[in-house]
This record gives structure tokens, sequence and C-alpha cells, in this order.
């Protein structure tokens, strides 16, 4: 099997530096305040086409032959890789094929196509895209570049590594890094390793698809998919041989969040530090805030935020699903009599307790058990579950009967 060495990805900073951006290590005080700890971002979403992805894509292609770039290139992506490969075969002069999941955020899609790249939909993950990207490429002859599971492509990430040491001038404890398919946390933990053997690495994957910690507890390349995800830049089923070598023996520990987790985080990253992430980018944080991961007090952490690629839609969805797991809003049904003044009792409730109404509904039911009943829906905006608690029984002591959903 290649290997994959910290000369590699030196190597790779010389090849790339003129194409991908230093990004910034921003603190983030309130989870400094919150931990006891020092907690960084490494902020690749403001990287050029807003994910890591670009640094391996466009390491890869500078390796090819000049037989194989006359082929073309395809590639299977979940949207990032994609970007990064419709970039770099733009600039090399040379026509791209992407393979992506039919329910790859519009956002990325439109922009690989906006790069030039043809783009092809297949499947709802990462390897059902994979399976026509492999299609095409034994019809067409195009040269095929590996989103995680390469050697140029691991390389090529790992120089978010070498930035980190120099960044926080070797001051770096811990290290917490998304893993879908590997190639991120095989390239951070080779380059972080070789520069300091003592630092931690730290992966974090969506519960809903936890292949890369099922395949680090069984010692082997293990398959696992139990739903979809909202961090769909790490939904890899099966994960590369060749990245999970190296995870197996440069990676500390793998964790798993829940999509509620993400979501909040997502939410706890616009508020607190004014940063837009995507799922796959937000799952580091998501480990701190959900106590997965427990620092030490003065324990220096670095957070890579891998990507800020996200569907406005997507995120809007993602927002109320934060929002109502943190108790700042709620949707009830609530049954009240059909006399008047009903519903004005029911809003003057909401509004007494400081609530605002974000939407509301009101249907006369003129038969069986709600005749003289109304049933009203509303969603409303909350500070906390204790505001919540009062409004309920409120609603109990003047006889309306409610159901929190």
């Amino acid at each position: 099997m290649e290997k994959v060495t910290l000369k590699d990805i030196q190597n790779a900073r010389e090849v790339i530096k003129d194409i991908i951006l230093e990004t910034d290590i921003l603190e983030n005080v309130r989870l400094s305040e919150k931990t006891g700890a020092r907690i960084f971002y490494k902020c690749e979403n403001l990287q050029r086409t807003g994910s890591f992805k670009v640094r391996g894509a466009c390491n890869k292609i500078a390796s090819l032959t000049e037989e194989e770039k006359s082929h073309g290139v395809i590639a299977s992506s979940a949207g990032n890789h994609a970007q990064g490969v419709a970039l770099g075969a733009k600039q090399a002069g040379i026509k791209a094929t992407i393979c992506m999941p039919a329910n790859a955020p519009l956002s990325k899609v439109a922009a690989t196509k906006s790069y030039g790249a043809n783009v092809v939909l297949n499947g709802n993950v990462y390897d059902d895209a994979l399976a026509k990207a492999k299609e095409i490429q034994a019809e067409t002859g195009a040269t095929f570049l590996d989103p995680f599971n390469d050697k140029y492509v691991i390389a090529g990430q790992g120089t978010i590594g070498l930035e980190i040491f120099e960044q926080r001038s070797g001051e770096v404890d811990t290290v917490i890094v998304p893993i879908g398919g590997g190639g991120i946390i095989a390239g951070i933990a080779t380059a972080l390793k070789g520069l300091n053997p003592d630092i931690k690495i730290i992966g974090v994957q969506t519960a809903n698809i936890p292949s890369m910690k099922v395949s680090f507890e069984a010692g082997k390349v293990t398959s696992a998919f139990n739903d979809i995800t909202i961090a769909d830049g790490i939904a890899v089923k099966t994960p590369g041989d060749l990245t999970f070598d190296i995870i197996s023996k440069n990676v500390d520990q793998v964790i798993t969040v829940t999509e509620e987790e993400i979501a909040e985080a997502i939410l706890f990253m616009m508020e607190n530090q004014k940063l837009v992430s995507e799922g796959a980018g937000a799952v580091s944080t998501a480990a701190l805030l959900s106590g997965k991961y427990v620092p030490n007090k003065g324990e220096n952490v670095v957070c890579v935020v891998s990507g800020g690629n996200i569907d406005i839609n997507t995120l809007y969805r993602i927002m109320s699903v934060a929002l109502k797991k943190q108790g700042r809003r709620i949707s009830f049904i609530a049954e009240i009599p059909d006399v008047p003044g009903s519903l004005s009792k029911l809003v003057s409730i909401i509004a007494n307790n400081g609530a605002n109404i974000l939407n509301i509904s009101q249907e006369k039911l003129a038969e069986g058990k709600f005749v003289k009943k109304q049933i009203v829906e509303a969603t409303i905006e909350t500070i906390d579950f204790d505001q919540i608690n009062r409004i309920k029984s409120d609603f109990i002591e003047n006889g309306i009967k409610v159901e929190f959903i």
C-alpha cells in the first residue's frame, strides 16, 4: 500500500501554494469559556471553492501525466471534491466530469457547473455517485480522481496540518477533524504526528453514517449506513483502505454526533463566531458542545471547519431543528372552546409570557367530539424551556388543552 509522509505533504504545499489560501485560525471565545480550554477554528470554509477539498484535488491534478490529462478527468463527490476538481481542471485546461448524489445541495451542483464541469447526478450518497463515475470512466477512458483514497489527495489535505502547526507556533494539543472517507484527517494526522507525535487527533463522524468509527473499532474497513445526514460532505458508507490504514495508526479516537447536535453546532457557529458552516464542517464543534469530547483545562484545541457550502434552503430547515432543540422555537396544537374571546385568550397567554407568534391557524370543526370546539395550530419564538413550561401551565390553568410538537 502507498504511504504518505510528512515530506509528501511539504512537497504538496509547494505545488499548490499559488492556488489555495492559507486560511485563518480564529479563537472561539464562547467555547473557550464554556470548556476551560482554548478552542480555535481552522476556517477551511473560507478556502477557495468554500472547502478544503481544493487542496487535494489540485495536488492530484498536478501529478497527472500529459497522457492522463488528455483523456479528461472524472470524479465522484458529495459536492466539495467536485468543486475542487472542477477548478483544478479548469486551470489545467482539461475536461472534467463530476458524478454527485441526486440529493446534493443545489448550491454545490451550481458551483461545480460554474467552473465548467459536466455534472451527472445519481443515487442518494457518495457511494452511489462513485458507482456511476466508475461506469462512465469505463466508457470514456477518463482519469478517475478519488476524493480521499489517494496519496496525492491525502498529501494535499495534509497541508492544513502544516498551517495549523505554524499558525499556532507549535502550541497545539488536540485537533478535531471531520471524517467521511478519511482523506482530510489522514493528511492532517500524518502532518501533525510527523511534527509532534504527542498531538492528539480526534475524528468525528455523523452517527447516521459511522463507517470509519465502525472500521476503527473492528480493525478493518467496514461499511456502515443508518440514515441520510445533513452532513452531506461526510456521507460515505465505505471508507478507503489507504485512509483507514493511516487513521488506524495516527488517530487517537473516533466519535460520532447526532443530526440534532450537528444542527445546534451550525447555529452556534453562526451566532457566536459569525461563521457559516455546512454540516460536515460543524461536527468538530458538535463534539465539544455535546460533551462527546471533553478537553482538559488550558488545552489548546483546534476544530477544523472543513467547509461552508450549505444550501440556503437546507440552512433554513437546520436552523428550525436547532432552535427547537434549544427551546427557542416550539409548535403546538391547542383545543379551545368555540366561543367569542377564546382565541384572544390563547394569544394573550403567549404575549403575556413574552413569546412571539410566528404563525397561527384556526380551524372550526362542526361534527363529532369537536362540536363547540376549535383547533388552533401555532409556532412561536421562545427564550428557553422554562418559558415554554410557563406558557403550557397557563394554558392548562385556563382550560386550554395543548400538545407541544
